[in-house]
Protein backbone atom coordinates (compact mmCIF):
# COMPACT_ATOMS: atom_id res chain seq x y z
CA UNK A 1 0.00 0.00 0.00
CA UNK A 2 2.86 2.40 0.79
CA UNK A 3 4.38 1.82 -2.62
CA UNK A 4 0.99 2.21 -4.30
CA UNK A 5 0.20 5.54 -2.65
CA UNK A 6 3.75 6.87 -2.97
CA UNK A 7 3.84 6.16 -6.70
CA UNK A 8 0.36 7.72 -7.08
CA UNK A 9 1.19 11.12 -5.62
CA UNK A 10 4.52 11.18 -7.45
CA UNK A 11 2.71 10.53 -10.74
CA UNK A 12 0.30 13.39 -9.97
CA UNK A 13 3.23 15.70 -9.21
CA UNK A 14 5.09 14.71 -12.39
CA UNK A 15 1.99 15.53 -14.48
CA UNK A 16 2.62 19.17 -13.59
CA UNK A 17 6.14 19.19 -15.03
CA UNK A 18 6.53 21.32 -18.18
CA UNK A 19 7.94 18.38 -20.14
CA UNK A 20 4.89 16.23 -19.38
CA UNK A 21 2.47 19.05 -20.23
CA UNK A 22 4.23 19.57 -23.57
CA UNK A 23 4.00 15.84 -24.31
CA UNK A 24 0.29 15.88 -23.47
CA UNK A 25 -0.26 18.72 -25.95
CA UNK A 26 1.56 16.93 -28.79
CA UNK A 27 -1.57 15.13 -30.13
CA UNK A 28 -3.34 18.46 -30.56
CA UNK A 29 -0.45 19.93 -32.52
CA UNK A 30 -0.05 16.77 -34.57
CA UNK A 31 -3.79 16.71 -35.23
CA UNK A 32 -3.69 20.27 -36.55
CA UNK A 33 -0.78 19.43 -38.85
CA UNK A 34 -2.42 16.25 -40.19
CA UNK A 35 -5.75 18.02 -40.65
CA UNK A 36 -4.03 20.83 -42.57
CA UNK A 37 -2.12 18.39 -44.80
CA UNK A 38 -5.12 16.21 -45.59
CA UNK A 39 -7.32 19.26 -46.00
CA UNK A 40 -4.91 20.81 -48.48
CA UNK A 41 -4.65 17.68 -50.64
CA UNK A 42 -8.02 15.93 -50.21
CA UNK A 43 -10.63 18.37 -48.88
CA UNK A 44 -12.27 19.35 -52.16
CA UNK A 45 -12.23 15.78 -53.50
CA UNK A 46 -13.70 14.37 -50.27
CA UNK A 47 -16.46 17.00 -50.10
CA UNK A 48 -17.32 16.52 -53.77
CA UNK A 49 -17.49 12.74 -53.39
CA UNK A 50 -19.67 13.03 -50.26
CA UNK A 51 -21.94 15.56 -51.98
CA UNK A 52 -22.36 13.23 -54.95
CA UNK A 53 -23.02 10.22 -52.70
CA UNK A 54 -25.75 12.08 -50.82
CA UNK A 55 -27.42 13.23 -54.04
CA UNK A 56 -27.19 9.75 -55.56
CA UNK A 57 -28.85 8.02 -52.63
CA UNK A 58 -32.37 7.32 -53.95
CA UNK A 59 -33.88 6.58 -50.53
CA UNK A 60 -33.10 10.11 -49.34
CA UNK A 61 -33.73 12.12 -52.50
CA UNK A 62 -37.28 13.04 -51.48
CA UNK A 63 -36.08 13.92 -47.98
CA UNK A 64 -33.39 16.26 -49.36
CA UNK A 65 -35.98 17.87 -51.62
CA UNK A 66 -38.33 18.46 -48.68
CA UNK A 67 -35.54 19.91 -46.53
CA UNK A 68 -34.46 22.08 -49.47
CA UNK A 69 -37.94 23.57 -49.74
CA UNK A 70 -37.90 24.41 -46.02
CA UNK A 71 -34.50 26.08 -46.04
CA UNK A 72 -34.39 27.11 -49.71
CA UNK A 73 -30.84 25.95 -50.25
CA UNK A 74 -28.55 23.10 -51.24
CA UNK A 75 -28.91 20.89 -48.18
CA UNK A 76 -26.49 18.19 -49.34
CA UNK A 77 -23.96 20.89 -50.21
CA UNK A 78 -24.11 22.16 -46.64
CA UNK A 79 -24.07 18.70 -45.08
CA UNK A 80 -21.17 17.30 -47.11
CA UNK A 81 -18.38 19.34 -45.41
CA UNK A 82 -19.84 18.55 -41.97
CA UNK A 83 -19.97 14.82 -42.72
CA UNK A 84 -16.37 14.86 -43.96
CA UNK A 85 -15.24 16.59 -40.76
CA UNK A 86 -17.18 14.20 -38.51
CA UNK A 87 -15.84 11.17 -40.38
CA UNK A 88 -12.23 12.31 -40.54
CA UNK A 89 -11.89 13.61 -36.98
CA UNK A 90 -11.96 10.21 -35.17
CA UNK A 91 -9.49 8.75 -37.66
CA UNK A 92 -7.06 11.65 -37.25
CA UNK A 93 -7.46 11.52 -33.46
CA UNK A 94 -6.72 7.79 -33.29
CA UNK A 95 -3.66 8.10 -35.53
CA UNK A 96 -2.29 11.00 -33.46
CA UNK A 97 -2.89 9.22 -30.17
CA UNK A 98 -1.21 6.03 -31.39
CA UNK A 99 1.82 7.96 -32.65
CA UNK A 100 2.18 9.97 -29.46
CA UNK A 101 1.51 6.99 -27.19
CA UNK A 102 4.30 5.06 -28.90
CA UNK A 103 6.79 7.76 -27.94
CA UNK A 104 5.23 9.05 -24.72
CA UNK A 105 5.46 5.95 -22.51
CA UNK A 106 9.21 5.38 -23.11
CA UNK A 107 9.91 9.11 -22.70
CA UNK A 108 8.02 9.28 -19.39
CA UNK A 109 9.70 6.13 -18.07
CA UNK A 110 13.06 7.64 -18.99
CA UNK A 111 12.09 10.86 -17.19
CA UNK A 112 11.25 8.96 -13.99
CA UNK A 113 14.44 6.92 -14.24
CA UNK A 114 16.63 9.99 -14.72
CA UNK A 115 15.08 12.00 -11.89
CA UNK A 116 14.47 9.31 -9.25
CA UNK A 117 16.61 6.31 -10.15
CA UNK A 118 19.78 7.51 -11.87
CA UNK A 119 21.85 4.69 -10.32
CA UNK A 120 19.46 1.89 -11.21
CA UNK A 121 21.22 -0.48 -13.60
CA UNK A 122 19.65 -0.97 -17.02
CA UNK A 123 19.69 -4.67 -17.91
CA UNK A 124 17.78 -4.29 -21.20
CA UNK A 125 15.45 -7.19 -20.51
CA UNK A 126 13.21 -6.58 -23.54
CA UNK A 127 13.65 -5.20 -27.03
CA UNK A 128 11.41 -2.65 -28.69
CA UNK A 129 10.17 -5.24 -31.16
CA UNK A 130 9.43 -7.72 -28.38
CA UNK A 131 7.54 -5.07 -26.44
CA UNK A 132 5.42 -4.18 -29.48
CA UNK A 133 4.63 -7.82 -30.26
CA UNK A 134 3.69 -8.52 -26.66
CA UNK A 135 1.46 -5.43 -26.57
CA UNK A 136 -0.30 -6.57 -29.74
CA UNK A 137 -0.79 -10.05 -28.31
CA UNK A 138 -2.37 -8.94 -25.05
CA UNK A 139 -4.47 -6.36 -26.93
CA UNK A 140 -5.94 -9.14 -29.08
CA UNK A 141 -6.69 -11.16 -25.95
CA UNK A 142 -8.39 -8.15 -24.35
CA UNK A 143 -10.52 -7.54 -27.47
CA UNK A 144 -11.55 -11.21 -27.54
CA UNK A 145 -12.48 -11.01 -23.85
CA UNK A 146 -14.55 -7.89 -24.53
CA UNK A 147 -16.43 -9.55 -27.38
CA UNK A 148 -17.05 -12.74 -25.41
CA UNK A 149 -18.27 -10.82 -22.34
CA UNK A 150 -20.66 -8.54 -24.26
CA UNK A 151 -23.79 -10.65 -23.50
CA UNK A 152 -23.06 -10.18 -19.78
CA UNK A 153 -23.15 -6.39 -20.24
CA UNK A 154 -26.94 -6.64 -20.35
CA UNK A 155 -26.83 -7.29 -16.62
CA UNK A 156 -26.71 -3.71 -15.22
CA UNK A 157 -23.93 -4.07 -12.59
CA UNK A 158 -21.61 -6.04 -14.87
CA UNK A 159 -21.46 -3.38 -17.58
CA UNK A 160 -19.74 -1.13 -15.03
CA UNK A 161 -17.38 -3.88 -13.88
CA UNK A 162 -16.32 -6.15 -16.76
CA UNK A 163 -15.07 -3.58 -19.34
CA UNK A 164 -12.94 -1.67 -16.77
CA UNK A 165 -11.53 -4.96 -15.49
CA UNK A 166 -10.57 -6.07 -19.01
CA UNK A 167 -9.07 -2.70 -19.94
CA UNK A 168 -7.38 -2.57 -16.53
CA UNK A 169 -5.80 -5.96 -17.16
CA UNK A 170 -4.65 -4.79 -20.59
CA UNK A 171 -3.21 -1.56 -19.16
CA UNK A 172 -1.44 -3.45 -16.38
CA UNK A 173 0.10 -6.02 -18.74
CA UNK A 174 1.27 -3.48 -21.32
CA UNK A 175 2.44 -0.57 -19.16
CA UNK A 176 4.13 -2.62 -16.44
CA UNK A 177 6.09 -4.50 -19.12
CA UNK A 178 7.08 -1.25 -20.84
CA UNK A 179 8.08 0.36 -17.52
CA UNK A 180 10.48 -2.51 -16.79
CA UNK A 181 11.68 -3.16 -20.35
CA UNK A 182 14.88 -1.11 -20.11
CA UNK A 183 15.91 -1.74 -16.49
CA UNK A 184 14.79 -5.24 -15.47
CA UNK A 185 16.09 -8.58 -16.64
CA UNK A 186 13.49 -11.12 -17.82
CA UNK A 187 13.78 -12.98 -14.51
CA UNK A 188 13.39 -9.79 -12.45
CA UNK A 189 10.43 -8.68 -14.53
CA UNK A 190 8.68 -12.03 -14.09
CA UNK A 191 9.32 -11.96 -10.32
CA UNK A 192 7.97 -8.41 -9.97
CA UNK A 193 4.87 -9.01 -12.08
CA UNK A 194 4.15 -12.12 -10.05
CA UNK A 195 4.72 -10.48 -6.65
CA UNK A 196 2.90 -7.22 -7.45
CA UNK A 197 0.12 -8.58 -9.66
CA UNK A 198 -2.78 -7.29 -7.55
CA UNK A 199 -1.50 -3.70 -6.96
CA UNK A 200 -0.58 -3.36 -10.64
CA UNK A 201 -4.00 -4.63 -11.67
CA UNK A 202 -5.59 -2.09 -9.32
CA UNK A 203 -3.57 0.69 -10.97
CA UNK A 204 -4.70 -0.52 -14.38
CA UNK A 205 -8.38 -0.63 -13.39
CA UNK A 206 -8.27 2.83 -11.82
CA UNK A 207 -6.57 4.23 -14.91
CA UNK A 208 -9.24 2.49 -17.01
CA UNK A 209 -11.97 4.33 -15.13
CA UNK A 210 -10.06 7.59 -15.54
CA UNK A 211 -9.85 6.92 -19.26
CA UNK A 212 -13.64 7.01 -19.47
CA UNK A 213 -13.70 10.71 -18.54
CA UNK A 214 -12.73 11.99 -22.02
CA UNK A 215 -15.59 9.94 -23.52
CA UNK A 216 -18.06 12.08 -21.59
CA UNK A 217 -16.53 15.24 -23.02
CA UNK A 218 -16.45 13.70 -26.50
CA UNK A 219 -20.12 12.73 -26.24
CA UNK A 220 -20.95 16.27 -25.13
CA UNK A 221 -19.20 17.59 -28.21
CA UNK A 222 -21.32 15.36 -30.43
CA UNK A 223 -24.48 16.34 -28.54
CA UNK A 224 -23.79 20.05 -28.67
CA UNK A 225 -22.67 20.45 -32.26
CA UNK A 226 -21.90 24.13 -31.77
CA UNK A 227 -19.22 23.26 -29.19
CA UNK A 228 -17.83 20.28 -31.11
CA UNK A 229 -14.59 21.97 -32.16
CA UNK A 230 -13.98 23.18 -28.59
CA UNK A 231 -14.93 20.09 -26.57
CA UNK A 232 -13.26 17.49 -28.79
CA UNK A 233 -9.73 18.99 -28.45
CA UNK A 234 -10.32 19.20 -24.69
CA UNK A 235 -11.28 15.51 -24.68
CA UNK A 236 -8.13 14.62 -26.62
CA UNK A 237 -5.93 16.57 -24.22
CA UNK A 238 -7.58 14.97 -21.18
CA UNK A 239 -7.15 11.51 -22.68
CA UNK A 240 -3.47 12.15 -23.38
CA UNK A 241 -2.96 13.51 -19.86
CA UNK A 242 -4.65 10.40 -18.41
CA UNK A 243 -2.33 8.26 -20.52
CA UNK A 244 0.68 10.23 -19.26
CA UNK A 245 -0.50 9.86 -15.66
CA UNK A 246 -0.94 6.10 -16.15
CA UNK A 247 2.54 5.71 -17.63
CA UNK A 248 4.06 7.76 -14.80
CA UNK A 249 2.20 5.79 -12.12
CA UNK A 250 3.41 2.47 -13.54
CA UNK A 251 6.94 3.80 -14.00
CA UNK A 252 7.22 5.06 -10.42
CA UNK A 253 5.75 1.87 -8.98
CA UNK A 254 7.67 -0.62 -11.11
CA UNK A 255 11.08 1.05 -10.91
CA UNK A 256 10.74 1.55 -7.15
CA UNK A 257 9.73 -2.11 -6.74
CA UNK A 258 12.68 -3.17 -8.91
CA UNK A 259 15.10 -1.18 -6.77
CA UNK A 260 13.69 -2.74 -3.61
CA UNK A 261 13.95 -6.22 -5.10
CA UNK A 262 17.61 -5.70 -5.97
CA UNK A 263 18.33 -4.25 -2.53
CA UNK A 264 16.73 -7.23 -0.82
CA UNK A 265 18.66 -9.67 -2.98
CA UNK A 266 21.92 -7.80 -2.34
CA UNK A 267 21.33 -7.93 1.42
CA UNK A 268 20.50 -11.63 1.24
CA UNK A 269 23.57 -12.34 -0.87
CA UNK A 270 25.81 -10.36 1.49
CA UNK A 271 24.41 -12.22 4.50
CA UNK A 272 24.92 -15.58 2.82
CA UNK A 273 28.47 -14.70 1.81
CA UNK A 274 29.38 -13.46 5.28
CA UNK A 275 27.91 -16.57 6.89
CA UNK A 276 29.80 -18.84 4.51
CA UNK A 277 33.08 -17.03 5.20
CA UNK A 278 32.64 -17.26 8.99
CA UNK A 279 32.25 -13.50 9.57
CA UNK A 280 30.86 -12.65 13.03
CA UNK A 281 27.10 -12.05 13.15
CA UNK A 282 27.39 -8.39 14.20
CA UNK A 283 29.87 -7.59 11.43
CA UNK A 284 27.73 -9.47 8.89
CA UNK A 285 24.70 -7.44 9.89
CA UNK A 286 26.66 -4.21 9.55
CA UNK A 287 27.83 -5.20 6.05
CA UNK A 288 24.27 -6.10 5.05
CA UNK A 289 22.94 -2.77 6.31
CA UNK A 290 25.68 -0.90 4.48
CA UNK A 291 24.84 -2.68 1.24
CA UNK A 292 21.15 -1.99 1.73
CA UNK A 293 21.78 1.69 2.40
CA UNK A 294 24.04 1.99 -0.63
CA UNK A 295 21.46 0.41 -2.91
CA UNK A 296 18.57 2.43 -1.52
CA UNK A 297 20.10 5.79 -2.36
CA UNK A 298 18.90 5.82 -5.97
CA UNK A 299 15.66 7.56 -5.12
CA UNK A 300 15.16 11.30 -5.13
CA UNK A 301 11.96 13.40 -4.94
Amino acid sequence: MRLLLDSFWRAVAYCMLPRVIVLSLLPLGLMVVLAAVFGYFYWEAAVAWTHGALDAWPLLSSFWAWIGRLFSGDVTGMLAPLIVVLAATPLIVVVCLLIVAGFMAPALTKLVAERRFPSLEQKKGASFFGSVMRSLGVTVLALVALVVSMPLWLIPPLVLILPPLIWGWLTYRVMSFDALAEHASPEERAALLRAHRLPLLCIGVLCGYLGAAPSIVWASGLLFAAAFFVLVPIAIWIYTLVFAFSALWFAHYCLDALGQLRAQRAVAAASSASTASGMPALEAAQVAEANKAALSQWGSP
